[in-house]
């Protein structure tokens, strides 16, 4: 049987880039009874790997796990590799702390109270970073009052409570007195996250009365339909809509920068350059076909054909594919018991 989504990754517009920062591991000795479903020896025409692993998380990792899975299925035909959008978050709770799937991917970091209800299933989190992204905050194409927004306007536009801006006016006196009109994720993505603790502060709330959506692609029909609309996304999905929408460019009291994989390799795009992760449960990887996927993304971390060109984010250079392949074989001897 194919694990080929019915939904191939469609290829991305002039991208280049190449490698980003580092990242640590979550690692530990339990195992997980409940993930990792299949054989991970059994014949097959596929190199001799068949069974079956799932995938929750980020619909910002989404497409470069289709694309992963989508090369793994040209060489292990007789994997089958499911895969849910669920957002960061959501994929965390509801799917792969209670055993449900093999791999989270995630725009953030795990946090704390994430790890502690994996735990609580006796699941282990494996972290691996895959690549970097740039958060694209983005208006409409006949917006013509605004080319860059610093931090603090951006943080205003997004900051919730009773005192949260309605108007454009609001932010800037410059530009119109017409309403925003907002999208953005939804509570359980890992870009949402990002923006508020990045950009709106923990000690804020991010306001909720936008129109949030998990599918990107929403986000980007909202702005394109209005004047006066503000949305941010992943850069990999604006990638494919450059003509669609406009991004703006962010000052971070450095000048403007605009978001590519250029500016978030060299860190200048500031603050909304990230990590971006997958993480497998510790035990799944007792399973042969799911250890030689894990090691066949951490191995393609560094393509930029597949990373950037493909699929519109910035890969790792060697020395991090080999920090997060050291931190994959480690895990996976633990798995074995060893």
């Amino acid at each position: 049987m194919s694990g080929k989504s019915s939904s191939g990754v469609s290829r991305r517009k002039f991208l280049m880039g190449a490698g980003t920062s580092g990242a640590i591991a979550l690692a530990g000795c339990t195992k997980n009874p409940a993930a990792g479903g299949g054989s991970g020896g059994g014949g097959g025409d596929g190199g001799g790997l068949s069974g079956s692993i799932s995938i929750s998380g980020s619909s910002t990792v989404f497409p470069l796990a289709q694309a992963i899975q989508e090369e793994f299925n040209k060489e292990y035909e007789d994997v089958s590799i499911p895969i849910k959008s669920t957002g960061s978050g959501g994929g965390f709770a509801n799917h792969f702390c209670p055993g449900k799937t093999d791999f989270n991917n995630a725009s953030r970091p795990i946090r704390e109270e994430e790890v502690a209800a994996c735990e609580n299933n006796d699941i282990t989190p494996v972290e691996l970073q895959v690549a970097t992204d740039a958060v694209t905050v983005v208006v409409n194409n006949n917006n013509d009052f605004v080319d860059c927004m610093t931090v603090d306007e951006l943080k205003q536009i997004w900051q919730g409570g009773s005192d949260k801006v309605t108007n454009w006016s609001d932010v800037n006196s410059d530009w119109p007195d017409e309403k925003i009109q907002l999208y953005g994720p939804t509570e359980a993505s890992g870009t949402l996250d990002y923006m508020h603790e990045a950009v709106v502060g923990e000690d804020n709330e991010h306001r909720m009365d936008h129109q949030a959506s998990e599918k990107d692609q929403n986000i980007i029909n909202g702005v394109k339909d209005s004047k006066f609309a503000l949305g941010y996304l992943g850069f990999s999905y604006y990638s494919e809509s450059t003509d669609e929408v406009k991004a703006l460019g962010i000052d971070n009291g450095n000048g403007c920068v605009k978001p590519s994989l250029e500016t978030a390799k060299s860190g200048e795009y500031k603050p909304l350059s990230r990590p971006l992760f997958t993480y497998p449960a510790q035990s799944a990887l007792s399973e042969d076909h799911v250890a030689e996927f894990a090691k066949f993304w951490v191995e393609s971390t560094t393509s930029k054909e597949l990373v950037a060109n493909r699929v519109g984010y910035v890969p790792l250079d060697d020395s991090q594919k080999e920090e997060q392949m050291n931190t994959l074989e480690e895990a996976i001897e633990k798995a074995n018991g060893n």
